[in-house]
């Protein structure tokens, strides 16, 4: 029996009528850019974060171009972000013309380090973005007094943790402006690309909503130049559909965690992911640390057995080839980042997956290590 990473197919065949049901609804309706769709599905997202606003866009990487574009982010800047993340995190600073100045980890939440986060702070520093990294929160506490004290804006990457919870507070609420993805392989997975970004600040939300739609406001009046952001109604309309099964989703995955806790925990050779206390962890990819080197043999082994698992992420951000002419920007040491793309490994987490499923990937690491 093949254990695939994820399949995604096993989440959406089960509410294909659904889903069917959402494209009538929108071929019929003749309206396929912004719309009904995309305004019901924002009331939705906010009402379930507790945000002020919430503006639909065209993918996760735009949410956060978006954001630092609100924020007025240029060429000139510097914005701190972690080096252990997915290439859009830094790659959006870039577009704009602003550098990306890359911080260190923490080798048990794979979230910000922000005592490196300190050593990145020069006269040139605006903004940061702490990265909510494989469904956990970053400790908000001490990255909103962390911002405060060096008069810093909170862009909050929350690609991967739709609905995880910092002391009860929805991540992506708590700084200026928080990022989401609907990438299929993400908690809430659309059919196609599509994101959010949220903010409690009424002048910000008007800045990005604007921006969405190349800065236009009324139509053809141009104040600001911004870019072609928006959500097609279609992916709005389906992701309306799956999310009336998220709650279930998300309790899948944090049951599927827990049982490879419980049967991961003795073994030897690897170190199990951590949930902090007081956290709400969504379990976007349950990600094990395997020790003495042995990494890619393990990979080798699962895939071998029929196994689905994946590195994330091989090369971190200063070590990309395009960001080669930053060396002289790293201002911290990124000891422990370059110690985890040495060391992770993400094995299948997503709801669907079934005990028999669990205990043959459980079976096949056990095998390994003894």
């Amino acid at each position: 029996m093949n254990v695939p990473l994820l399949d995604v197919n096993a989440q959406n065949h089960p509410i294909a009528n659904e889903l069917r049901d959402a494209f009538d609804s929108v071929l019929e309706s003749g309206r396929f850019i912004m719309g009904a769709e995309v305004e019901q599905f924002e009331a939705e997202m906010a009402d379930y974060l507790g945000a002020g606003h919430a503006i639909g866009v065209s993918s996760g990487t735009d949410a956060i171009l978006l954001a630092l574009m609100a924020l007025g982010i240029e060429a000139g800047d510097e914005v701190i972000c972690p080096s252990f993340t997915f290439f859009a995190t830094a790659g959006c600073i870039a577009r704009l013309g602003a550098t990306p100045v890359f911080c260190d980890c923490h080798p048990d939440t794979f979230n910000m380090d922000f005592e490196s986060a300190g050593e990145c702070v020069t006269e040139k520093t605006k903004a940061i973005i702490p990265v909510h990294l494989f469904g956990q929160s970053v400790d908000m506490d001490v990255c909103m007094a962390f911002a405060s004290k060096h008069g810093l804006r909170v862009v909050e990457d929350t690609a991967q943790s739709l609905g995880a919870r910092f002391h009860g507070k929805a991540c992506g609420t708590i700084g200026e402006l928080g990022t989401y993805s609907f990438f299929p392989s993400k908690n809430l997975g659309g059919l196609g690309d599509g994101g959010l970004v949220v903010t409690n600040d009424d002048g910000l939300a008007d800045i990005a909503a604007k921006l969405r739609n190349h800065g236009m406001h009324p139509r053809y009046y141009h104040q600001m130049v911004g870019g072609n952001f928006r959500l097609d109604a279609l992916q709005a309309a389906l992701l309306r559909v799956k999310f009336k099964h998220y709650s279930s989703y998300v309790q899948h995955r944090q049951e599927n965690a827990a049982y490879y806790s419980e049967k991961l925990g003795d073994c030897e050779g690897v170190l199990l992911p951590s949930e902090q206390h007081g956290y709400e962890h969504i379990w976007n990819q349950f990600t094990l640390r395997v020790m003495h080197g042995r990494r890619d043999e393990l990979k080798n082994h699962l895939l071998e057995s029929g196994i689905g698992c994946e590195i994330y992420y091989p090369v971190p951000m200063h070590k990309q080839e395009c960001f080669s002419h930053l060396s002289a920007v790293n201002r911290t040491s990124l000891q422990t980042t370059d110690q985890l793309a040495e060391e992770v490994l993400s094995i299948p987490v997503y709801p669907e997956l079934t005990r028999d499923q669990q205990d043959q990937v459980v079976s096949a690491i056990q095998s390994f290590l003894s």
